[in-house]
């Protein structure tokens, strides 16, 4: 994550005919997902599925509102101090649970929203350039290990995924790898390809893309299983690096003190959606595997997060902007 100085606002209102909610005694209130990305990520995506399918579903306007900055966190603020009467929730990406261990914010990750349910998650690829002489990741090690600090790998920025995965790749091997942050993926995919950096993590989706063009050479993906949507690209785990785990999920938050019955219509109609072939489609062209929970496991899930990320980030001594 990035701590960016400005923050950008972007709404979408689904349409919505006030007149049938007239008829059915509805509330006309619309309801905000509000996310800390911008627009076209997954988490948009995921959001701009979900919207229309849930108006639907509840004769209620749906607002998607991207709030972008600070890390992420002007759009967790904006869920935290909402009222929790069902009106605001958010879609967010297990990155986040790392905020408060590296910036100070109004609110605690982890007691200041409501989980509702797991969404889905998406999983990373080592890739090397085609310069690099590594097919796997014992090879890469091999290679990186005696050149040090002279090896550089990319992210679009601190303490994003991409940052943190190489960080916990570099402690597990004793690799020395520099890092070197961008603002954003597009320049660290250019400078990726024209060869300025050796390696780095990227969603499975472009890094496939990229590999076939032999722009990029996959070394394995980041999970300990393969993938579904993979099936044929081995896990890091099983090509060398034992043990090594890691993915990004999305979950579904309201503010904390969210009624139970609110919560439970939410998880319902969530999975419900969520269970749709349509659905499911669009979010497998994302890399996103759908995967469901109760509140209760989400909770447990983001609380396993942040212990993990804060072990890492101590140990790693990963350090903010």
């Amino acid at each position: 994550m990035l701590l960016g100085a400005g923050a950008g606002l972007a709404v979408s209102i689904v349409p919505f005919s006030t007149r049938h909610a007239h008829a059915q005694g509805l509330s006309e209130r619309p309801v905000r997902i509000i996310l800390a990305q911008t627009a076209g990520t997954t988490p948009d995506v995921l959001a701009r599925t979900l919207a229309p399918r849930l108006q639907a579903r509840r004769n209620q306007p749906f607002v998607v509102e991207n709030r972008p900055g600070a890390s992420g966190a002007i759009g967790m603020e904006a869920v935290a101090k909402a009222p929790p009467d069902g009106h605001t929730i958010r879609i967010n990406t297990s990155n986040e649970m790392s905020i408060g261990l590296f910036y100070k914010v109004s609110f605690d990750v982890l007691t200041d929203f409501t989980p509702i349910t797991l969404l889905g998650n998406t999983i990373f690829a080592l890739v090397c350039h085609p310069s690099v002489p590594a097919a796997n990741v014992r090879e890469f090690i091999a290679w990186a290990r005696p050149r040090g600090a002279e090896v550089n790998y990319g992210s679009p920025g601190n303490n994003t995924f991409h940052h943190i995965a190489m960080e916990q790749l570099k402690l597990q091997t004793g690799l020395k790898m520099t890092h070197i942050p961008y603002k954003g993926s597009a320049p660290a995919f250019t400078d990726l390809l024209g060869g300025r950096l050796s390696a780095m993590f990227l969603p499975m989706g472009v890094a496939l893309n990229m590999a076939k063009g032999g722009k990029v050479r996959m070394l394995g993906g980041s999970t300990r299983e393969r993938s579904p949507l993979t099936p044929d690209v081995p896990s890091l785990h099983e090509t060398g690096l034992t043990g090594f785990d890691a993915e990004v999920w999305f979950g579904v938050w309201g503010p904390r003190g969210l009624p139970a019955d609110i919560v439970d219509k939410y998880n319902a109609d969530i999975r419900a959606v969520l269970a749709e072939p349509q659905v499911r489609e669009v979010l497998a062209k994302q890399g996103v595997s759908v995967r469901t929970s109760t509140p209760q496991e989400l909770g447990r899930l983001a609380k396993t997060e942040y212990d993990a990320l804060a072990k890492l980030v101590r140990e790693a001594n990963i350090k903010g902007d």
